[in-house]
């Protein structure tokens, strides 16, 4: 007896319509290029990758911000309850209201290379993050196609063992049929009905094996458990054979693998961060200027001129010669040039300085790593197209020849020449080949799109646009998302 195993796909679309199915309203249909968009825009994977660039992008601004002069303005004031010192000393001291306005200003002169160096890092890192988001782009561009064409690939496998238990049905009526009329043995009616009997446990799981590959695809995308969804993406055999034809084709160089690069701006990152350490065992040199205002009013209010010392101030009865403030803003202005050096320190900055030297190396060793992980990749996804492309071309002849040899067994039955055993048979060969060819169009096409992935390219779609792996991640989420 011979039944259908479940790793084995269905005839493609236009060998093998699939039927149609009556469709609610509201069925979201969703095609591969719809998948792509709504798993780079809405993935936590994604969002998360932005997100780190966004942060990576602050970090730049914080640290530039650091060589850039400082600029504050601040204002106060005080009352005064009780002062000791006017008390003990002079009533020169015991002012009670005072207002100050102050604006100062700072810039760094010498920092021993801290500012640049960690400039320099910064940049380093927002690189590394923008080359892990293309990566990131290129790798669930990917992997939302292996699970969309999965669950298609699944539902069609339903749909074929769907239609071998009902031809298996139909086998046991007949053959009832022909025992009762006295055609048929015994034994040929057992058989069929054991036939039809192995034939529902596969077609029991097949279903299941659909379910939970749709479910995989809505938990990527996040669509609703209970919204009906249709996969209304199947692939054009011709047309992906154009496709890998094309990408096997292709010499010329490989882009740089963001995974690489990524590498290599980290390296960037920790030697610039050599320098930022060093900095400490190095002299620091800042200036600053003040320019601000000082009121000492003699009642209590918001003065409103600039500040005198004349005689008309003070107050009536006062000496001829005596001179008074009228209660006005009397400038204030001060510059000042700092020199620090930090002879000794504990060893602290010795200590930093080996850390990041440390880990300076492990980024190198890292970036090695990246390398001979990129060009193996590279080779076993060309190993992985040629196995491809020749698979397919096997299924194809494979295919045509399980037709050819179907349409004669079906003459041969209806000229008396064979029995209706060796149609099943024949038939069985035919499903049999048209899957294993629908099996090999997949492995094709994913073949040519993890190829493109691993080259740097962007990631082909199945209506021949692509998806570009890397973007500005600016407005990304919020704006359209480019396939061209």
């Amino acid at each position: 007896m011979r039944t259908i195993p479940l790793f084995l796909a269905a005839a493609i679309l236009a060998a093998s319509p699939a039927p149609a199915f009556s469709q609610r309203s509201d069925t979201l249909r969703l095609t591969v290029e719809d998948a792509v968009v709504r798993m780079l825009r809405s993935s936590d994977e994604a969002r998360a990758a932005y997100q780190l660039v966004e942060s990576a992008d602050a970090q730049v601004t914080s640290a530039r911000a650091a060589g850039l002069p400082q600029l504050r303005l601040t204002s106060s004031y005080q009352q005064v309850i009780k002062n000791a010192r006017a008390e003990m000393v002079s009533q020169l001291f015991g002012q009670k209201y005072t207002y100050t306005t102050t604006l100062n200003a700072q810039q760094a002169v010498f920092q021993g290379g801290r500012i640049v160096s960690a400039a320099l890092a910064a940049s380093s890192v927002q690189g590394a993050a923008r080359m892990d988001l293309a990566e990131t782009r290129a790798r669930l561009a990917v992997d939302v196609q292996r699970a969309y064409l999965n669950a298609s690939y699944l539902a069609r496998l339903s749909e074929l063992q769907d239609q071998n238990l009902a031809l298996a049905a139909s086998r046991v009526t007949q053959t009832e049929q022909l025992f009762a009329a006295g055609r048929a043995a015994r034994f040929d009616v057992l058989r069929s009905r054991v036939e039809r009997a192995n034939l529902e446990p596969l077609a029991l799981q097949a279903a299941s094996d659909r379910d939970v590959a749709l479910l995989e695809v809505r938990r990527l995308l996040d669509i609703p458990v209970d919204q009906p969804l249709l996969l209304s993406t199947a692939l054009d055999a011709p047309s992906v054979r154009t496709m890998a034809d094309r990408a096997a084709a292709d010499a010329a160089p490989d882009a740089p693998r963001a995974s690489v690069r990524s590498a290599e701006f980290t390296v960037r990152a920790k030697n610039a961060g050599i320098r930022v350490a060093r900095a400490d065992l190095l002299p620091q040199m800042n200036m600053s200027f003040n320019m601000g205002y000082l009121a000492l009013p003699v009642l209590n209010g918001f003065p409103t001129v600039m500040g005198r010392v004349v005689s008309s101030a003070c107050p009536i009865g006062s000496a001829a010669d005596k001179t008074c403030q009228n209660n006005g803003w009397f400038p204030d202005r001060n510059f000042t040039v700092s020199f620090t050096w930090n002879v000794f320190d504990g060893l602290r900055a010795k200590g930093n300085l080996d850390l990041v030297q440390a880990q300076a190396k492990i980024a190198e060793i890292s970036l090695t790593q990246a390398r001979e992980a990129a060009a193996l990749e590279v080779s076993r996804a060309r190993n992985e197209l040629t196995r491809a492309i020749a698979a397919f071309g096997a299924r194809q002849e494979n295919s045509a020849q399980a037709d050819e040899a179907y349409q004669l067994a079906a003459l041969r039955y209806q000229r008396g020449l064979s029995t209706q055993l060796e149609v099943s048979d024949a038939q069985y060969a035919l499903l049999t080949a048209r899957s294993t060819e629908a099996k090999a169009t997949f492995d094709l096409y994913l073949a040519v799109a993890d190829l493109a992935r691993v080259r740097g390219r962007d990631i082909p779609l199945p209506n021949g646009t692509t998806v570009p792996v890397r973007t500005d991640s600016r407005n990304a989420l919020s704006g359209p998302l480019s396939i061209r």
